[in-house]
């Protein structure tokens, strides 16, 4: 199967850095520069009316909207693929480019090849990041996990909203009767949820329900 040629959409707040990258795509071959611009134009049309698969975007110009114009492509335009040049190592400016939607990150002292990988990389639907900032992810990953018990419980478990309400309930030793009337339910209504949490979380007894909630950091 023939290789599909990225069509490419260059931002750039400095000179040198656009037209250098707009040389080598155009060297190259295997990319196909479908526009250009010193700065982060005002909508998104100019980019989406090239037909761009990957939009390479400097981080001077990103910062200059706070990585908004990442989001509004991500958000609205997700078929293209962004791709950060940082200056430095900055686990920073990282972090908020992936929150806005980037799934490519290269810093500027990247070689020809590295840049050119990444862009094919990422028109495939892989992600591009320097091993060195790679950990940055997995710690900020990490903290939100830490921060999110009742997603976490929820993905684990597949426990409802509902099924999570109940569980501090449930280790405060309240009967189906006080829990029905805490959430203004039916107690037959408590009594099937709380069979349905023992079977989702293979426990025999409300003892071992609040024991798993613990474990999985839905209770403290």
């Amino acid at each position: 199967m023939a290789n599909i040629i990225p069509r490419v959409y260059l931002v750039a707040g400095n000179r040198l850095l656009r037209e250098t990258l707009t040389r080598l795509l155009k060297k190259r071959g295997d990319c196909y520069v479908c526009g250009v611009s010193p700065c982060v134009p005002e909508t998104s049309s100019s980019v989406t009316e090239s037909g761009a698969d990957v939009l390479i975007l400097d981080s001077v110009a990103g910062r200059m909207t706070d990585f908004a114009f990442i989001t509004e492509i991500a958000n609205q335009f997700p078929k293209i693929k962004v791709i950060l040049i940082d200056m430095d190592v900055n686990p920073e400016n990282l972090l908020k480019c992936v929150r806005a939607g980037a799934v490519g990150y290269i810093l500027r002292d990247a070689s020809s090849a590295e840049v050119l990988s990444g862009i094919h990389a990422v028109a495939r639907g892989e992600a591009v990041c320097p091993p060195q900032l790679c950990i940055h992810l997995f710690q900020a990953f990490s903290r939100q996990w830490a921060a999110i018990p009742s997603a976490r419980i929820k993905l684990e478990l597949g426990l409802t909203r509902r099924q999570q309400e109940l569980i501090p309930l449930i280790s405060q030793g309240l009967t189906n009767k006080e829990i029905a009337s805490r959430l203004n339910l039916s107690e037959q209504t408590v009594k099937n949820h709380i069979h349905e949490i023992m079977r989702r979380m293979g426990s025999k007894d409300r003892l071992q329900v609040i024991d798993q909630a613990r474990l999985s950091g839905a209770l403290h």
